[in-house]
């Protein structure tokens, strides 16, 4: 069998005397979509920040096809392609959607005016459309300020944003968090096309209906530690709020 594409391994995080990791698990295999569940103060955030760089673990590994590796800054990893889109959106409302991609990466126009920082904006726009298009993201007009966009569009914008530059995997935290069923429907049509064109997705959410019918896995944690997984398809809402409030335990 291959190695996941990203593991975790017995990761311990301590915040002086609160330890928010005790122990904990993770895998995430290529195109596949795997909820990461677990009431409040289960670990969820301190987990999807050691893998993505914000945090170091005090102990344990994190290994990447197999391999060890130390994600000590964000950029850390993206260098292995991996990308997060937080609950909070991260975009800038005074950007079009394509500046908002950009954002960070911005192309510079040819020549002396690039050189003179000068921003090729029509090249922006453009792979930003199609960029767009190839997840499904349908937005009127990419010359608007992304926050005269809806609340769906918004998000469909961050999560696009993340998953342009995410190689191989991207964490989404609540990404339908305070969306409408219409727009909440457009987010995860957007999930499963990027998991459909194989990068893994992570997604971080306490909508159990949402989860089993996105999902093709579901890791619980409870008290800093993996207690459960679950194929989706298989499971019950029943059994996931079991796990997550202890009623019932599979893992180790």
């Amino acid at each position: 069998m291959t190695a996941p594409l990203l593991e975790a391994r017995d990761l311990v995080k301590r915040y002086g005397g609160v330890e928010a990791l005790r122990g904990a698990a993770f895998t995430a295999h290529p195109g596949e979509v795997v909820a990461l569940i677990g009431d409040n103060g289960a670990g969820k955030s301190t987990l999807v920040q050691c893998l993505s760089g914000v945090e170091r673990p005090d102990s344990g590994q994190v290994l990447v096809d197999g391999r060890p590796v130390v994600l000590d800054s964000p950029t850390a990893a993206r260098a292995h392609g991996i990308e997060t889109a937080y609950q909070d959106l991260a975009v800038a409302p005074d950007l079009d959607p394509a500046a908002n991609l950009f954002l960070g990466r911005e192309l510079r126009r040819r020549g002396v005016l690039g050189r003179l920082g000068m921003l090729d904006h029509t090249a922006m726009r453009a792979q930003a459309a199609e960029r767009f298009a190839a997840f499904g993201v349908e937005l009127p007009d990419l010359a608007v300020p992304t926050g005269s966009l809806s609340g769906g569009q918004r998000q469909s914008v961050a999560v696009a944003r993340s998953v342009a530059w995410a190689d191989r995997l991207v964490f989404l935290d609540e990404p339908t968090a305070a969306l409408g069923v219409v727009q909440r429907e457009r987010v995860l049509d957007v999930v499963r096309r990027v998991r459909d064109s194989g990068i893994a997705v992570v997604l971080i959410s306490h909508n159990m209906p949402e989860v089993r019918s996105v999902a093709d896995r579901v890791e619980v944690l409870r008290l800093g530690r993996r207690v459960a997984r679950f194929r989706a398809a298989e499971t019950s809402l029943e059994e996931l709020v079991g796990a997550m409030t202890g009623a019932l335990s599979q893992e180790d």
